[in-house]
């Protein structure tokens, strides 16, 4: 199993999400960023270099909002996704297709990766 992790970063009720590009699997669907740890990271410390990589901003990390397993054909990943906060910086499209800002009520025009469906039916009912 491969750990993963993603930043639920927030306005708001409004929450960012991010088009993975037509390079990688599961081209032109939505996520949220972060990515795989690596080996001797915290998962805090993935979340950060992740962001840093991706996006180009600093997050400060807070709590865990959820945590799932999901098996792809390709991999099985365990996503930890944190509440986190962009500290220093502006988020660019260093590796994504797009970047929005959404409210639960516009998560249906979205097609999400399948192993957030369980955390944006929890975003629906906590935000």
């Amino acid at each position: 199993m491969t750990q993963v992790v993603a930043a639920l970063i927030r306005d708001g009720r409004k929450f960012m999400i991010f088009q993975r590009p037509a390079t990688k699997t599961r081209a032109f669907e939505w996520e949220f960023v972060g990515g795989k740890v690596e080996k001797g990271e915290t998962l805090e410390q993935a979340l950060i270099r992740e962001c840093r990589e991706e996006i180009g901003v600093t997050v400060r990390v807070g709590s865990i909002f959820a945590e799932v397993d999901h098996e792809y054909p390709d991999i099985t990943i365990h996503l930890t996704l944190f509440n986190a906060e962009i500290a220093e910086g502006t988020p660019k499209k260093l590796e994504h297709n797009d970047i929005r800002s959404i409210t639960p009520d516009e998560i249906p025009q979205y097609n999400f990766c399948p192993a957030d469906k369980d955390i944006l039916e929890k975003i629906k009912e906590v935000f």
